[in-house]
């Protein structure tokens, strides 16, 4: 069966990651087992915890890219612009995910017995 929330990525790049060749690969297949369920117990909540952690590293580059731009030591304006867009919307993901859990949570508490 798979898993109906899919792994939320913020445009984090991939080079480190160890383990994936290519779509069609075994090492592929086995990345791809390697996401949490939601079927067990803690899947929901990894996923949550993965999303609002992967939120808390893109917003902290962003902030450091800002603090170079105010004292000048940035190179590029546009990597500050990028991380604070990514930053945003990534804010914006994690708050409509987490909107869409408390909305479910209450219509399950609606349902009669």
């Amino acid at each position: 069966m798979t898993s109906p929330i899919a792994p939320i990525s913020f445009g984090m790049p991939t080079a480190g990651v160890t383990g994936v060749q290519d779509l069609t690969g075994t090492a592929g297949i086995a990345s791809a087992a390697a996401v949490p369920s939601t079927n067990g117990a803690g899947g929901f909540a990894a996923v949550l915890t993965g999303a609002v952690d992967n939120l808390q590293a893109v917003q902290s580059t962003a902030d450091s890219l800002a603090l170079q731009a105010a004292t000048g030591d940035l190179q590029d304006a546009h990597d500050y612009m990028i991380a604070s867009t990514e930053a945003r919307l990534a804010t914006d993901t994690v708050v409509t995910l987490k909107n869409s859990a408390v909305a479910a949570f209450t219509e399950i508490m609606r349902m009669q017995i």
